[in-house]
């Protein structure tokens, strides 16, 4: 993936134009650090610019924006994607035709040449995706977004009528007085001027609740096929291990698909995993544990509550919200470490608790159909909170992240489920030995006892969110250092201070007073989602319980049924899980970065607010 600027209907000289983008698109050099490039029309009132990370087809043929000469006129796209089934296009639909380039990204201009902008040409693409196509002939544009939303775009209109799209905010902020988050699963046909959905899978419609029985078979197969494809890289990959059971699952098919395949990485060296939190935090000990089951070269990283502190600012800028920073700041962190090592992509574990109701308010759900209901709030509105965050916060080191579970031929399948099979019921055990937690069918869906994809203590350890994982003294010392920097006088006066929904905890009015200063505009403002959350749930659930109404708490801790991670904090305190050895790394049991050119000199206090502790 990469970063896209694009603009059309530009009233500035050509040079002017070109000049202006060359210098916006440099915001979004992070996402591409290996390559830039530009296109300009002859009047220059239209300009594609793309920032390049290089991870399939490295050379220059790869290089974007793509030029398709024909005899109309030109055909010019960009595109900030991963398309799994490239090699399946070119079979079916490009049979014959040069493309010049074995990028995965250059079948998208060929196919808009053959179909046009259509549904169904959109729909051909298996993978992620955030696309803007021009044509030279006509004139006319379109920018499309694959189904859930994984790459960002954003876009707006200019004071001069222009439109602007980017895969970040920051590059079009000053250029555009209104400006918007460009939907998952929509398209723009600027001939038809108005925004289009391209994608209705049937899970979508909440009145439709599945009655299907659960496959665990199909379920098994669908999971395994969406890792697959998504190891297709020319660039050395590796894995975000947390220890839970999304990350550890996704670790554990790549690991046996490796050792299976003929794939000449997979001889020459083990996979790659990757963990960070605070010293004895939940997540590093589960993480040490399945990275030893499964033999991979592991490397553990260790931060402090100050460097994820003295971050905060740095990590706002990059993932454009003040929502999901308490995950967001160690995955930041994380990803530097990762890209110093040579890895430029990362498979993570995203998507599953959304699509199987593993958070633990799910416990509260009243009913099936509210259970499948509130998945679906959640998948239609993940390009708002973890997606953005796992796209964004690795992509501010050049750090590409993909996530199986969010695979649309595996949503057709974990979906299309009757969702009493997703209801949690810990009294009730249907294998007479686990009880029906949450993600139970995910989990026994690769209950193998024979050939074993995960031990017992991981299969079915109970959900850690990511910013509890890493360490509970990581949201309890960001919550510690809110409170003393945020005086009372400033809690007083909060409303004058931010008169559009005002921030309900001083955490929040930390992490608000970070992003109005870097996105001062009210747009900005409202492509952050707002509403009561109780351990991530949408407001919507809320209702679940009479006692949540008053309660504005992200932290699976927030909910009665959360159980410490007590047994891996003891092995942890008797190291009874060692670290295994990566090939030219040392001291990972206790390696604590300093990242000095990412922290500030001055004290987190300063740094945030430019006043002194209260």
């Amino acid at each position: 993936m990469c970063g896209i600027l694009a603009a059309f209907g530009l009233t500035g000289t050509p040079e002017q134009n070109r000049r202006e983008l060359l210098k916006l698109s440099k915001l979004l050099r992070h996402r591409g650090p290996d390559a830039n490039f530009m296109y300009a029309s002859a009047a220059g009132d239209a300009c594609i610019c793309h920032e390049r990370l290089q991870i399939v087809d490295i050379s220059d043929a790869g290089r974007q924006p793509f030029r398709l000469e024909t005899p109309e006129g030109a055909i010019v796209w960009a595109t900030n994607s991963e398309i799994y089934n490239h090699a399946q296009i070119r079979e079916e639909h490009l049979a014959g035709v040069d493309l010049h380039s074995g990028s995965d990204s250059a079948v998208v201009g060929h196919l808009y040449r053959k179909y046009g902008c259509t549904d169904e040409m959109i729909g051909a693409l298996d993978g992620i995706f955030a696309c803007v196509v021009y044509n030279e002939a006509t004139g006319e544009y379109s920018a499309f977004r694959d189904p859930i939303g994984i790459c960002p775009m954003y876009w707006g209109r200019g004071d001069d009528g222009s439109v602007w799209f980017a895969s970040e905010m920051k590059a079009i902020q000053d250029k555009c007085e209104a400006l918007e988050v460009f939907p998952p699963g929509h398209v723009f046909r600027s001939s038809k001027g108005k925004l289009e959905r391209w994608y209705n899978p049937r899970w979508l419609d909440m009145s439709r609740i599945p009655t299907k029985p659960a496959c665990m078979a199909t379920l098994k197969k669908a999971l395994i096929r969406s890792v697959v494809k998504r190891l297709m890289s020319d660039a050395p990959l590796g894995m975000l291990l947390s220890g839970g059971l999304d990350s550890s699952l996704v670790a554990s098919i790549a690991v046996r698909h490796l050792k299976e395949s003929n794939n000449a990485y997979s001889k020459s060296e083990r996979l790659n995993t990757f963990s960070i939190g605070l010293k004895g935090a939940p997540d590093l000990m589960a993480a040490r544990k399945v990275a030893n089951d499964l033999g991979t070269n592991h490397h553990e990283f260790h931060f402090t509550v100050e460097e994820g502190i003295d971050a905060l600012r740095d990590l706002i800028w990059h993932i454009e919200s003040f929502e999901q920073v308490r995950a967001a700041v160690p995955m930041y962190l994380l990803a530097r470490k990762i890209k110093a090592l040579g890895i430029k992509v990362v498979l993570s574990g995203e998507g599953a608790d959304e699509i199987f109701g593993g958070y633990l308010y799910f416990h509260k759900a009243p009913s099936p159909e509210e259970m499948h209901r509130e998945t679906v709030r959640k998948l239609s509105r993940l390009y708002l909170w973890d997606v953005l965050r796992a796209n964004k916060a690795p992509f501010a080191w050049g750090l590409e992240s993909r996530v199986p579970f969010l695979d649309k031929d595996f949503l057709e399948v974990a979906m299309g489920m009757d969702p009493a099979e997703k209801m949690i019921d810990m009294s009730f055990k249907p294998d007479g030995v686990h009880p029906k937690m949450e993600k139970y069918v995910l989990r026994k869906a690769f209950d193998d006892p024979e050939c074993p994809y995960l031990p017992d203590s991981v299969l079915f350890r109970q959900k850690e969110q990511f910013s509890d994982g890493v360490g509970y003294d990581w949201v309890d010392g960001l919550k510690d250092y809110a409170s003393k920097v945020v005086t009372d006088e400033m809690w007083a006066r909060r409303m004058e201070r931010f008169p559009t929904d005002p921030p309900r905890t001083r955490e929040y009015y930390v992490l608000r007073s970070l992003f109005q200063e870097q996105f001062p505009s009210k747009a900005a403002l409202l492509t952050v989602p707002r509403g009561l959350s109780v351990a991530c749930s949408t407001p919507e659930a809320v209702s679940w319980d009479p006692e949540w109404k008053n309660l504005h708490e992200i932290s699976g801790r927030a909910v009665g049924v959360h159980v410490a991670s007590s047994e891996f904090d003891a092995k942890a305190q008797s190291k009874e899980i060692p670290i295994p050895k990566a090939n030219g790394l040392v001291g990972r049991r206790h390696l604590a970065p300093s990242h000095p050119d990412v922290l500030s000199s001055a004290s987190p206090a300063e740094r945030v607010l430019g006043l002194s502790p209260a």
